[in-house]
């Protein structure tokens, strides 16, 4: 009984000299992690109000938490009675201790650093790596978010996108589209010409400066191939690429030209016995 009445006693203790410290300390991390959500939204509020480019919100957006995070916790921790200068000593082998375990991350940051001081993409630009492809969605202080036109999420190391080739479809603002049309070879190639270009016209999504052009391509196996280039922007890449297929296929019928399908001639030799 008297060694129950000891440990008792001892916990009594423990909870008299640590329980407000660890109470406070917990209320402490409750409201400045409420803080630190506010400071953030008021952050990314006025980088937009300042008209900052929208990739280096994201960035700051998401390197201003992690480094308040950091701040609070070590807040929360000298609070429990841990000295500050031990408490440095052990983050700063900490420190040196994850960042040999976690140089990927670290080269992830220094990727994420290229990326906005250099510009190869920003937030909204629809792009192509060896692997992937899709529109960016946020660029992070590690990872760049992409949204395919599947509706599909896909996130990419910032280590690996700074050191690869990148495709940037829509930088400039404008995009060549590029269709081939078949035609026979008996069919009249200026008639196929007038009824491909009435249907460039015909759609204003098809932008008139640069012009769209019309070029005799192949000499194919089976047809006499007609590549068009034309111009849109964008956001009416597929749109435009859809509906030119179908509306050639129209004015094509409406004009009498055929659009030919693979086929052999067979000739057959009869020899006498």
């Amino acid at each position: 009984m008297n060694n129950i009445q000891h440990y008792i006693d001892i916990a009594t203790e423990m909870a008299m000299s640590y329980g407000p410290k660890l109470l406070l300390a917990i209320v402490t991390y409750i409201i400045g992690a409420w803080i630190i959500t506010k400071i953030t939204k008021l952050v990314d509020a006025g980088l937009e109000k300042s008209h900052t480019d929208i990739s280096l919100r994201s960035f700051l957006k998401s390197l201003i938490s992690v480094v308040l995070k950091l701040l609070l916790i070590i807040s929360v921790v000298t609070m429990l009675g841990v000295e500050t200068t031990s408490l440095i000593a052990v983050l700063g082998a900490a420190v040196l201790a994850i960042g040999l375990a976690l140089q990927g991350s670290l080269s992830n940051f220094a990727g994420g650093v290229l990326i906005l001081f250099f510009k190869p993409f920003e937030v909204g630009d629809y792009i192509k790596t060896s692997e992937h492809e899709g529109k960016v969605e946020e660029i992070q202080i590690f990872v760049t978010i992409l949204r395919t036109l599947d509706n599909q999420r896909i996130i990419i190391p910032n280590g690996i996108l700074s050191n690869e080739s990148i495709t940037n479809v829509y930088s400039n603002g404008q995009i060549r589209l590029a269709h081939t049309f078949g035609i026979g070879y008996g069919d009249d190639i200026n008639q196929a010409k007038k009824a491909i270009e009435s249907v460039v016209k015909s759609m204003p999504d098809i932008l008139t400066s640069p012009a769209s052009r019309i070029h005799v391509s192949a000499h194919g196996d089976n047809a006499v191939e007609l590549l068009l280039w034309s111009w849109v922007k964008p956001t009416d890449h597929w749109a435009v690429h859809f509906k030119l297929y179908e509306e050639v296929k129209k004015e094509f019928d409406r004009a009498g030209i055929s659009i030919p399908f693979p086929q052999r001639d067979v000739h057959i030799i009869e020899k006498s016995s």
